[in-house]
């Protein structure tokens, strides 16, 4: 059998929550993390990581682009998602105190009246913000926690 690199853009919706999950989960394992995929989302959770040291276990939200949204507001969820080549990995009351300072998202309509927002390309300045959160990809960040 000759292996072949998928088309990710070819994958549903499913096999693409799948292609993340296993993408992120080997970037984790690099910071001492194994991740455990979840049947649902519960309270919230894609999957959950614990780290090695047995004091640490997160709850992520696995998503396909940045995504803020007031139901994880509160919740100490983090927020998995890829932008270009790399990945990031932020607790979303951080990403949305910093989307708050670095963008006019929170005025938008999206965000009034559905409580969410999302972005594909988020601006440089917002992704300078974030280079601390970034895990994997050509120049690996520091997975920051509190």
């Amino acid at each position: 059998m000759k292996l072949r690199q998928v088309d990710y853009e070819s994958l549903n919706a499913k096999q693409k929550e799948i292609f993340n999950f296993q993408k992120s989960a080997a970037m984790l394992a690099d910071y001492g993390f194994n991740c455990i995929k979840l049947a649902d989302d519960w309270l919230g959770a894609d999957f959950l990581a614990y780290h090695k040291d047995g004091n640490e276990t997160l709850r992520v939200q696995l998503k396909g682009r940045l995504t803020i949204d007031r139901k994880y507001c509160g919740r100490g969820l983090w927020m998995n998602f890829p932008v270009r080549e790399n990945w990031y990995l932020v607790e979303h009351d951080e990403l949305l105190r910093i989307a708050g300072e670095e963008t006019t998202w929170l005025s938008t309509s999206s965000w009034r009246n559905k409580g969410q927002y999302h972005s594909r390309s988020p601006s440089r300045p917002l992704l300078k913000r974030l280079a601390p959160y970034r895990v994997g990809g050509p120049s690996p960040g520091d997975v920051v926690r509190d």
